[in-house]
């Protein structure tokens, strides 16, 4: 929490021009996807160098040239996404929980980059968010789901169980799944750690839709669990 409160600092001056020009790209009808996630980039960009945070990425082959795709990382803080968007070079976006996307900045970015709010007490309003972002993968967008919720304080670099209806967004979709282990990402917003941060994408192999064609979702949440698992005890045994 010390390091988010030292990147809000460092930056505080400057916060307030880049949330109108988050705004204004969001109220242009004209700006482009790629437009806006080049914003978010450059954003993600300022808060590497000021908070001194270096994000690595591996598997970048293993990314679909082309098409719609959902990637399912863990989760462990509030850079999560940013370090995602920060080696992701073609544009993706996010799905949010409602009540963490309220707050002032990180509204700004989900509006900016068209995530979506899913309000996890509302079961009739996360059925029609799903069916939503399902059309959009189909349609070539790439979305950011991270299936075990939330993240509890002091996880680290584990696992919690996930979620199995969020694996719905790919059936419905019938488009490729893509597994994604964050390491160290916690370091950047959700500790005290002093000095500069390394953290780690890894982009695994996708699993295409013929592979978990039939399965239920909770065989797919296992599935996608399992490579996750696998990858983490592969980095911490090195």
């Amino acid at each position: 929490m010390l390091r988010f409160l030292y990147l809000i600092v460092r930056n505080i001056f400057i916060i307030p021009g880049i949330i109108k020009k988050m705004r204004q790209l969001t109220a242009d009808e004209k700006a482009s996807e790629e437009e806006r996630y080049a914003y978010l980039q450059y954003i993600v960009g300022l808060m590497q160098k000021t908070g001194h945070i270096r994000t690595l990425v591996y598997g970048e082959e293993n990314l679909p040239e082309e098409g719609g795709y959902v990637m399912y990382p863990n989760h462990q803080g509030k850079y999560d996404a940013y370090g995602i968007a920060a080696v992701h070079k073609k544009p993706c976006t996010v799905v949010m929980n409602k009540d963490k996307s309220q707050y002032i900045f990180v509204t700004e970015i989900i509006d900016m980059i068209k995530g979506k709010r899913l309000d996890t007490k509302d079961v009739r309003q996360g059925f029609r968010i799903m069916s939503e972002v399902a059309a959009e993968v189909r349609d070539g967008r790439r979305y950011i789901v991270f299936p075990e919720g939330g993240y509890a304080k002091g996880k680290k670099n584990t696992l919690e169980e996930f979620k199995n209806g969020c694996f719905k967004m790919s059936v419905n979709s019938k488009t490729p799944i893509v597994p994604v282990v964050l390491i160290d990402s916690y370091k950047v917003m959700n500790s005290s750690k002093r000095g500069s941060v390394t953290t780690q994408v890894h982009f695994l192999p996708t699993i295409p839709y013929e592979e978990y064609q039939g399965m239920k979702t909770k065989e797919i949440a296992e599935l996608v669990r399992g490579r996750i698992q696998s990858k983490l005890d592969e980095i911490a045994s090195v």
